[in-house]
């Protein structure tokens, strides 16, 4: 493979800060770790002059990276069925269903759809995160973007970093919103509970578009773009603003039924036990050719399941 190359400016608002951790500000889709082997190698300079990890910076200084294609991922192979909605030399394009994790983490160590790409595709192993550059929470399904190269992964990171791939999705919300709206709110760890998201003033900024798509007596459906991509973004945005997501177990409720609900009604929500969230849309510019191209695919069937128990209380 062709050595990999990156450039960027330091922000200013970054002076002050170790090298190491402007690095993975920088260019986070590389781990910390790796990016400080780089540093040890020399293959990072900072305004022509390799530097140290802990050597700060002061804001403004030019880096460049260029680095030696390396393993990334330690994953063994498995054969995880799965849906391709497009492929070519440049990118796969999934549909994931509810319940496949996206990438191998504690309690998850085989099973994933990362496991499921190295399967059929092994070269995914030299990219980072296995060419993953836009994740979907386990239980969320929908369309998922796979870079097969360098080249289309630092393309497809810039589009994102750029706020030029269109993401929408659907979802069901307990509650009733007189419209639909905008919500900007910056999201970080929670301050107490550092396995859930929150809305927190020092967070990454974050912002969601939702839109009324049907109304039901105590639940609504929404269709909703993301501007930014942070961690469960919309999940803590909807639970902010009062609509959490139907089954939702992190940052939902227990469930709510509307007045008069039938027998099959109230069976169905107590039976949905993950978040009603479904990508159903995903648009970008192909990073080999600049076509502008999208997919789209339907919601699972127990979220249909839903809707149509919803349409007919």
């Amino acid at each position: 493979m062709d050595r990999l190359r990156h450039q960027a400016d330091v922000p200013e608002d970054l002076a002050g800060k170790r090298l190491d951790r402007v690095l993975a500000e920088l260019f986070p889709e590389y781990s910390r770790s790796r990016l400080q082997q780089w540093l040890r190698a020399g293959w990072v300079t900072v305004d022509g002059q390799q530097r140290r990890a802990r050597d700060p910076v002061i804001g403004g200084e030019h880096v460049i990276v260029d680095a030696e294609p390396q393993a990334e991922t330690a994953v063994e192979p498995e054969p995880i069925p799965l849906e391709i909605l497009a492929e070519d030399d440049s990118l796969f394009v999934i549909n994931k269903p509810p319940g496949l994790v996206v990438h191998p983490a504690a309690g998850h160590w085989h099973g994933t759809l990362v496991h499921g790409l190295l399967h059929r595709d092994p070269e995914l192993s030299a990219l980072p995160r296995a060419g993953v550059v836009h994740r979907l929470d386990k239980d969320t399904s929908g369309v998922l973007v796979v870079a097969r190269t360098y080249a289309a992964h630092a393309d497809l990171v810039a589009q994102l970093q750029a706020r030029s791939v269109e993401r929408h999705y659907q979802a069901v919300v307990c509650g009733s919103p007189t419209a639909g709206g905008r919500v900007e709110a910056p999201i970080g760890r929670h301050p107490r509970d550092r396995k859930r998201m929150a809305v927190v003033s020092r967070g990454r900024p974050a912002v969601t578009h939702y839109r009324v798509a049907e109304r039901f007596p105590a639940h609504t459906a929404l269709s909703l773009q993301l501007e930014t991509g942070r961690t469960h973004q919309i999940r803590v945005h909807m639970a902010h603003v009062g609509l959490p997501l139907v089954g939702d177990p992190v940052y939902g409720r227990r469930p709510v039924y509307p007045r008069g609900a039938s027998d099959e009604l109230r069976q169905t929500l107590d039976g949905f036990r993950r978040q009603a969230l479904h990508a159903r849309r995903l648009a970008l510019r192909h990073p080999a050719s600049g076509a502008w191209q999208e997919w789209e695919v339907p919601p699972p069937q127990d979220l249909q399941e839903l809707l149509e128990a919803l349409r007919h209380g």
